[in-house]
């Protein structure tokens, strides 16, 4: 077998994403044949012994596995942590994870829930989250009063972050259908009176919804995401979880890549 960075093996292996996979290495959990590798660094799986906090990583990439989560509020979206009531990962039935090191694909903060996707296939994962691909993210969000034109506005020419200039790529107002559809999925059902518009981004800030509305006058009471690219939340109820279909994994990612 021909040599390959380290972190394009860990992510065929379904470890992590390749810039995940460098964090770990950047970070002195990896090792190869039992020296601290160095990021960058070329490995032939085949001769050489790959491990990642002392757990050997086998040359054989597993079966990729592809899952949509509705994240409830109060779940955290990530694989451990100790402080955590309960992770996104622990949602997910066993004959759907089939024993997997499955990861979130990208995040969603403990307190806003909806679409969240798993996965152990690395180049996937990083052509649906690496914004150079433009996979569109859409939210609803919930609001104790209705926008008004000046605060539309504000947002909608972009609001200023610690990150940057924080933009979005749509606002409107929820339909009355969506409105009804968005009530039947969620638990705990929507509170009466809130306001709801939809919101779509590229960018993948921290809490960045949040602070965007809270730049402008107008704190966020309720965020949902409802769609990443073509794929939507809806059939999925709080906290259900199902595998993506090959037409889904395709659309969302035609093609893998960047290559190295």
């Amino acid at each position: 077998m021909a040599t390959e960075r380290i972190s394009k093996v860990l992510a065929a292996a379904g470890v992590a994403s390749r810039r995940a996979a460098d964090v770990l290495i950047a970070s002195g959990r990896v090792t190869v044949d039992g020296r601290v590798a160095a990021l960058g660094e070329q490995v032939d799986p085949a001769l050489q012994r790959l491990a990642v906090d002392g757990r050997t990583i086998g040359a054989t990439a597993q079966d990729h596995i592809y899952l949509a989560v509705h994240k409830p509020a109060g779940v955290t979206s990530t694989v451990r942590d100790r402080h955590a009531e309960m992770t996104v990962i622990e949602l997910v039935p066993r004959d759907l994870g089939r024993g997997a090191r499955l990861y979130p694909v990208g995040r969603l903060d403990q307190d806003s829930e909806g679409l969240l996707l798993l996965t152990n296939d690395g180049d996937w994962s990083e052509q649906v989250l690496h914004p150079r691909y433009g996979v569109e993210r859409e939210y609803a969000v919930g609001l104790a009063h209705p926008l008004s034109r000046e605060q539309a506005e504000m947002l909608q020419q972009g609001v200023d972050l610690e990150e940057g200039t924080a933009t979005l790529s749509g606002l409107r107002g929820q339909t009355r259908t969506e409105d009804q559809r968005l009530a039947q999925l969620l638990r705990p059902e929507p509170e009466r009176g809130l306001v709801w518009v939809r919101v779509t981004i590229h960018q993948g800030w921290k809490r960045q919804l949040r602070r965007m509305f809270g730049q402008v006058g107008a704190p966020v009471r309720r965020l949902v995401r409802v769609r990443i690219g073509s794929l939507r939340l809806d059939p999925l109820n709080t906290g259900e979880v199902r595998p993506l279909t090959s037409t889904e994994v395709r659309r969302l990612a035609p093609v893998r890549g960047p290559r190295e």
